[in-house]
């Protein structure tokens, strides 16, 4: 899992819906969009999907990894997600579920442990930099 890595993406408004964009990023095309609820045509996942997403892939990858770094009998993790705001702050719930009949108590216990430490979660409770400009039209 490294660190010094720069990612980009493009996002571009494709006027499927009055929301939806086309996502390209590392090679990989995605479809945005806001619901319809909310006046998009649900055509994709709207971005605090995609955030709750991405806190889930990292955190499965993230005890992935460290049980592969041990050689523990990890069959499988779970992670299940929600996101919502009270009082203005933005709250992320994850459960953990370890499959793995031969893991040890103490195991599953550390396996919990490094799944708080997963980079996008490490950013997200940090403070992130980001800077905005303009870019030329082509």
């Amino acid at each position: 899992m490294a660190d010094e890595k720069t990612t980009s993406a493009n996002v571009i408004e494709i006027g499927e819906s009055a929301y939806a964009v086309d996502i390209e990023v590392s090679g990989y095309h995605l479809k945005g969009d806001e619901s319809v609820s909310s006046g998009g045509g649900g055509l994709g996942p709207a971005p605090y999907d995609t955030l709750l997403a991405a806190l889930g892939e990292c955190t499965a990858m993230t005890v992935r990894w460290y049980a592969l770094q041990q050689k523990w009998p990890l069959d499988k993790v779970g992670v299940r997600l929600t996101y919502h705001k009270e009082n203005k702050q933005d709250i992320f719930t994850k459960d953990i579920t370890l499959y793995g009949e031969r893991l040890t108590d103490d195991q599953r216990k550390k396996l919990l442990e490094v799944a708080g430490k997963c980079p996008v979660q490490r950013t997200l409770e940090g403070t992130p930099i980001i800077k905005t400009g303009a870019a030329d039209r082509n």
